[in-house]
């Protein structure tokens, strides 16, 4: 997308095929976000965003066949509105396999939205592969879930679709849990099982880095304090040197026992600080929390 300009992300696709995880992702990323749009309404929604005092620099929307009555081959036409409006618009087409699609639904016992015409769930994801065909061809990019889980697709709609939007160097901070491996994606790990570990306190042990008693509590040790410290210091030193290389994005990781307390806490942290450094695109991810 062009810099400066205020980002319209379509989410589209089949039903089961992880739209809504994409849309609450954005939504995590301070998009402004609108669910279930009537694609003919499309082009109001945008000119409500341009008149309204500030725009919304990001903007995201979920057009799909729960839209009754829209007629979806029109897209391109409201979309042409939307560019005109001064609005960089790009359409995401989420899919997967049908045996992958039925299984989902059987797992979660949602009813597909096209059920409700008579249809059993075969002939509902026929029928739908059809109505979205011109969605699809449209489509900037199109991705199939078929073999992700819901936290690789958070990870892909952050690192794939949203930080790479930024003209500048972004930044991801994630948490994980040692136990199921490094994540093979990080630039940099900071191991934090050596820092006091909030799991041993009942009281501390069902809650999270992102709860406020676990941040007190870590706040209020001195050996938290000089390692927030080090790796800030580390961080403000070394990042900005990766500006000029050639990539979008650069992701810290930070590891303890479990990924839910230590490592959390330090990613939510040091994202903080970055922001405070002046890092206008930062995200975090926690890989077993998220």
């Amino acid at each position: 997308m062009n810099a400066g300009q205020p980002a319209l992300v379509i989410v589209s696709g089949l039903s089961g095929s992880g739209k809504s995880v994409a849309l609450k992702t954005f939504e995590d990323l301070d998009y402004y976000c609108a669910d279930n749009l009537p694609v003919d309404l499309l082009p109001a929604f945008v000119r409500s965003m341009v008149s309204a005092d500030g725009l919304p620099q990001r903007m995201a929307v979920g057009i799909d066949v729960r839209s009754r009555n829209s007629d979806l081959t029109r897209l391109a036409e409201w979309r042409a509105i939307a560019d005109s409006l001064g609005v960089d618009a790009r359409l995401l087409f989420f899919e997967a396999g049908d045996e992958v699609l039925l299984r989902r639904f059987a797992d979660t016992r949602r009813r597909h939205p096209l059920t409700r015409l008579g249809l059993s769930l075969p002939e509902a994801l026929a029928r739908e592969r059809e109505l979205t065909a011109p969605l699809r061809g449209e489509a900037d990019a199109v991705i199939d879930t078929s073999a992700l889980n819901v936290h690789q697709l958070r990870r892909l709609v952050i690192t794939g679709f949203a930080l790479e939007q930024s003209p500048g160097l972004s930044l991801l901070f994630e948490s994980f849990a040692y136990k199921r491996g490094v994540p093979e994606e990080a630039d940099f790990v900071f191991d934090a099982r050596v820092l006091p570990n909030p799991h041993w306190h009942p009281d501390l042990r069902p809650l999270s880095g992102r709860d406020a008693r676990v941040r007190d509590y870590l706040d209020a040790d001195p050996e938290v304090a000089t390692y927030v410290a080090q790796v800030s210091g580390f961080l403000d030193t070394w990042l900005p040197r990766l500006r000029n290389e050639t990539r979008a994005y650069v992701t810290v990781a930070f590891g303890c026992t479990g990924g839910k307390h230590r490592s959390v806490y330090l990613a939510e942290r040091l994202a903080a600080h970055a922001r405070d450094q002046g890092w206008e695109e930062v995200a975090t991810y926690h890989r077993e929390q998220d």
